[in-house]
């Protein structure tokens, strides 16, 4: 049975006794752990012999390595790397074990001996020498370290050092602003005549009149004007130096009525639909005395930019849609049902935990609430204000919510990012307080945008086709906002960031005049993130483009909207299987099977509403997959994003399962296509002696939009790829509670030897 070779010894082999002085005992034979370092990034501190747990039950599969802290990430070298995934996502900044400060939620140091624990905080001493740590990260993971055989007053030092670096005092202390220093500094040759060219399919950064104005051209808005009276933010903080407004409105009279509304921050143009209603977003007026005369104004303007001088309708959101502290509860709760709670009850009982939690319930409401302002915009023709008191948080989520139902541009992927672009980051939306980037204020904390993009993945689950995009792109998208080395995320209005990139420009010695975005760079920019391979995995193999045609039946066919009225008697699931849902047969059913579920929104009744008249209609007819998209949303519809909150739990990874399956082989699907496409394309011709042989590759691989690629008889056989339900993630480093992958869910999260609540973390401390 055994070969004779020398068994390989184990890292454990090479600890040394019991020490004393871990400095004196290393012997040679250990490797050298070296980290890899950005531009700018230092080690602040280090620890030897550090046991990674992975495994609840044993530490026989945990790595051993070297605990680091940079002035960047926590970073954890294992002596021995395992084999790497052949189809993981591989991050250019940040390696399998590293963790962002800025993603760090809460730090916690165990002694076992003594039964202790601390959750750490900035310059806070620490009376006990630690046994253990626990990262609990922004992004759900876990990560636990044990000191077995560290170092005790190095296991001490590192986790002071963690904790300290992880509370900047300032927001120029976050690392961004050195590596993107030292970075642009070694790139200054790559640009040219100082800038980067914007052009091609980059996405527009709303920083210039030119890009407004090409929206305004784009969505046929003639009777609305880009407007720079909060040119160097001389009106509004928190607006954007160009606004677009309607043309009857002078510069003077909105200076004027700048001056009722809260923080100055007069109405804003969203989105133009093409028959002339306008979204239009404002905050609310802060003196009551003034509050019928501005809004006669305004509404005024509004209606005479309305090509057939239509109403104007007002959307009050915060009064019927929960508040900030709301859904931050929401979110803390799901995360603890998803992430931290044993799961020693039924699988019935973990499912109405998750419903009790209200986030699915919150998701529901906005959705719901945005189709109803759909629907005035569409089937009224109405122009629609939404308003807020600060016009910063609820009407982000609203107004981006409504564009994506209503417009095909911001569902490819460039048009997402310049609705995220427009209506959060240029819009003032407060990121540095709703994400807490410096941990000092967790009651102004709410995850938004985590609600924006959870929202967006349920109409993608209910509409395939209708994305250019993926739930991978979406995740990344989410874990960008715990990198602090893009502007997108940082700042919490136009005129924060334009400051502090101002003082970043006069330290790190940057010409005036030079474009922010060639010194700081947007999240956007993703070659910094990710290989061109890597960035495939964004891609959504279903996705049907503008003027795309499918074959049906052997015909081809476009994907528009048909005049054909269908029978008020036949309601069924065939009729959501043509609107891009998942779920039923491709039959017609009897009325009553669905209808009896959804008759409270979409049944006919004698009494029927207009706007339910005009959902009905909708969804009695095939949906155009570039044109109007209305997501279902009753609570039967609305399904807990797994890859997002379960990922990193191994005890919930399906080996081999997932809806990776499917990707994967639709991917492949796709790409024999574009190959066949190509040597369509090459062929010239049945005439003798000009018939090219096809190539057998098809395109470059490096051009090809799909991760996975169509494979052909003559290629080399390859390893097949193991995929899970959590790719392109892997949850092996978080903390496991079984060691086994796969088990049933009524063992779900269950065994761990110490699993701390954040919630009881945050009332006991030592």
């Amino acid at each position: 049975m055994f070969s004779g070779k020398p068994i390989k010894p184990t890292f454990k082999c090479y600890l040394p006794p019991v020490q004393t002085d871990v400095k004196k005992n290393i012997e040679p034979p250990i490797k050298k752990l070296d980290p890899k370092l950005l531009p700018g990034e230092i080690v602040v501190n280090e620890v030897n012999f550090v046991r990674k747990c992975i495994s609840a039950e044993s530490n026989q599969d945990d790595p051993w390595g070297k605990l680091i802290c940079t002035n960047f990430k926590v970073s954890f070298i294992p002596q021995e790397a395992p084999p790497k995934q052949k189809s993981q996502l591989s991050h250019l900044l940040l390696g399998e074990h590293d963790i962002p400060l800025t993603c760090l939620e809460q730090v916690v140091t165990v002694n076992d001996t003594k039964g202790k624990k601390k959750v750490l905080g900035s310059n806070q001493k620490l009376k006990f020498n630690p046994t253990e740590l626990i990262l609990y990260c922004k992004d759900l993971r876990i990560i636990r370290f044990c000191f077995d055989e560290a170092g005790p007053e190095s296991a001490r030092k590192v986790c002071l050092a963690i904790a300290h670096y992880s509370h900047p005092a300032d927001l120029q202390l976050l690392f961004g602003f050195e590596y993107q220093g030292r970075r642009y500094h070694e790139c200054k040759g790559d640009q040219v005549n100082g800038s980067t060219p914007r052009g091609g399919m980059q996405t527009p950064i709303f920083d210039r009149p030119s890009d407004w104005d090409r929206e305004i051209k784009r969505t046929s808005a003639s009777e609305w004007r880009v407007c720079s009276i909060n040119e160097s933010y001389a009106i509004s903080p928190s607006l954007p130096e160009y606004i677009v407004v309607p043309v009857s409105l002078a510069d003077q009279d909105l200076k004027q009525y700048s001056l009722y509304f809260t923080d100055r921050r007069i109405p804003l143009w969203c989105w133009n639909h093409p028959s002339g209603s306008a979204l239009v977003r404002m905050a609310c007026i802060v003196d009551p005395l003034h509050q019928r005369k501005i809004d006669q104004r305004i509404f005024t303007a509004i209606t005479k930019s309305h090509t057939q001088r239509s109403e104007v309708i007002r959307s009050d959101l915060d009064k019927c849609l929960p508040n900030i502290q709301d859904i931050q509860s929401a979110f803390v709760k799901v995360r603890q049902i998803c992430v931290l709670d044993p799961f020693e009850e039924s699988e019935e009982r973990w499912l109405s935990s998750i419903d009790n939690s209200r986030w699915l319930e919150y998701i529901r409401a906005f959705l719901k609430h945005s189709a109803e302002i759909v629907y005035y915009l569409e089937g009224k023709n109405v122009s629609v204000i939404l308003q807020e008191e600060e016009d910063r948080d609820l009407n982000c989520v609203v107004s981006s919510l409504v564009q994506l139902m209503l417009d095909p541009h911001y569902r490819s992927l460039i048009g997402f990012q310049s609705l995220v672009q427009k209506e959060w980051v240029m819009a003032g939306h407060r990121f540095l307080d709703r994400c807490n980037h410096l941990k000092k204020n967790y009651k102004e904390e709410s995850p938004l945008f985590m609600l924006f993009l959870d929202c967006v993945w349920q109409m993608m689950n209910q509409y395939p086709a209708a994305f250019e995009f993926t739930e991978a792109y979406l995740t990344v998208l989410s874990d960008s906002m715990w990198i602090p080395l893009f502007s997108t995320f940082l700042f919490s209005s136009p005129k924060q960031r334009a400051q502090h990139l101002m003082d970043f420009a006069k330290n790190k010695a940057i010409p005036q005049g030079e474009d922010q975005v060639v010194y700081f760079p947007p999240v956007w920019e993703w070659s910094q993130q990710f290989s061109i391979k890597d960035q495939t995995l964004f891609n959504n193999p279903m996705y049907v483009g503008k003027g795309a045609a499918c074959v049906q039946n052997g015909e081809v066919k476009t994907f528009r909207r048909t005049k054909k009225t269908y029978s008020s008697t036949l309601r069924g699931t065939a009729t959501l299987m043509r609107n891009g849902l998942k779920e039923g047969e491709d039959t017609l059913t009897r009325r009553g099977s669905l209808v009896s579920e959804l008759k409270s929104e979409f049944s006919a009744v004698k009494d029927e509403s207009p706007s339910e008249r005009f959902f009905r209609d909708w969804f009695s007819r095939p949906a155009d997959q570039q044109g109007l998209l209305i997501p279902l949303s009753m609570p039967s519809h609305v399904a807990l994003w797994k890859l997002f909150f379960l990922r990193w739990v191994p005890e919930a990874c399906i080996p081999r399962g997932g809806p990776i399956t499917a990707y994967h082989k639709l991917s492949q699907l796709v790409d024999e296509i574009e190959i066949l496409q190509s040597q369509l394309r090459q062929y010239k011709g049945p005439s003798p002696g000009n018939t090219p042989l096809p190539s057998p590759s098809g395109p470059p691989s490096d051009q090809r939009r799909m991760y996975f690629k169509a494979s052909y008889p003559d290629d080399p056989a390859t390893t097949p790829d193991f995929l899970t339900s959590s790719f392109p993630f892997t949850p092996v480093g978080n903390l496991c509670r079984r060691s086994v992958y796969g088990t049933p869910i009524s063992k779900f999260l269950n065994g761990a030897r110490i699993w701390l609540s954040t919630e009881t973390l945050a009332n006991d401390t030592v």
